[in-house]
Order: C-alpha cells, then sequence, then structure tokens
C-alpha cells in the first residue's frame, strides 16, 4: 500500500539491517521518523552496500515529505539468525525490537520503504531507495505440468493393473 507522511526524522542513529539485493550484499538503512501527528514510525531509506557502512550518510533536516511503501513489521530475525540488539546485528526489520533498541517510545507496528520500485535514482545516490520487491513468482505452468504427469503416471499404473492380458495369466 503506498502511503504519504509529512514531519521530520530524529535526531537518532540509523539501524542498519542486514540484506540481500539485486545489487549485492549490504544493509538496509532504517531511520526514526516522527510524523506531525506524533506518531513515531521507522523509515527504510534505502540500501548501502556493506563498503558503505561507515560513510553512512545522516536523514536530511527539516520538514520532510515521504512517499513510500507500507510494510509490516519482521519480528524475530531471519531464517536461523536472530536479531541481536546488544550487539547491534539485525537480520530482520523488526521495528518494535529496533525502536526499543533506540529508546523510543511506542512505534507503528509497520515500516516504510522509502521510493518505488524501478524509480530512476541518481548516480552515487546512497542509501538506494525503491529496492522493495513487490513481484510474485508465477510457476503455474510448471504446477500444472507437475499435476498433468502424475495423472497420467496414475492413469498408466492402473491401465497395467487391469489390462485384460494381465488378468487372464492370473
Amino acid at each position: 500500500m503506498r502511503l504519504a507522511l509529512t514531519g521530520q526524522y530524529l535526531e537518532v542513529p540509523s539501524t542498519l539491517v542486514q540484506a540481500l539485493t539485486v545489487q549485492g550484499r549490504g544493509f538496509w538503512v532504517m531511520s526514526p521518523f516522527i510524523s506531525y501527528d506524533g506518531q513515531f514510525i521507522l523509515i527504510n531509506r534505502g540500501f548501502i552496500p556493506e563498503a558503505a557502512r561507515d560513510t553512512l550518510p545522516a536523514p536530511p533536516r527539516g520538514e520532510q515529505r515521504l512517499t513510500g511503501l507500507l510494510r509490516l513489521s519482521q519480528p524475530d530475525g531471519a531464517f536461523l539468525r536472530s536479531n541481536n540488539p546488544a550487539a547491534g546485528r539485525w537480520f530482520s526489520r523488526d521495528v518494535v525490537a529496533i525502536a526499543a533498541s533506540l529508546g523510543l517510545p511506542q512505534v507503528a507496528p509497520w515500516f516504510l520503504d522509502l521510493g518505488q520500485p524501478g524509480e530512476a535514482v541518481a548516480p552515487g545516490t546512497l542509501p538506494v531507495p525503491g529496492l522493495t520487491v513487490v513481484e510474485f513468482r508465477n510457476s503455474h505452468l510448471g504446477y500444472a505440468a507437475t499435476w498433468f504427469a502424475l495423472a497420467g503416471i496414475w492413469a498408466f499404473g492402473l491401465f497395467m493393473l487391469w489390462r485384460p492380458e494381465r488378468k487372464a495369466t492370473l
């Protein structure tokens, strides 16, 4: 769902969450934001490669009008990897845990992914917004082929069991 917010970024450090995108390995940059209606929200400002970890640009100051995709929180870490707030290791965008580690009050149970998939971004821009994948894999042809093959094997098996020559020999 597309959403627009107006407010400003908090002067609190951003949180880096490990990511793997079409641009390679790196981090999502999650920055706290307060909207003008007083709601605390985490904003995924975009992707930075691993090499840019130490040169992370600060969020812009002053009033901001942000547009992006509303995404639900991703609690409890990633497959076989749990978030470790004490060590600053994040594997999923768990907004409640990230907000707690930053000392923020109650935060929205969702985050905003800035940008739009396929949107043009100036070369060298960091973080890179708009890398959210909103397409689903379409495997229907493969599923149909599998089921028709299984039905054919089942029909062949029935034919072999009930063929007339087999009954005559029994």
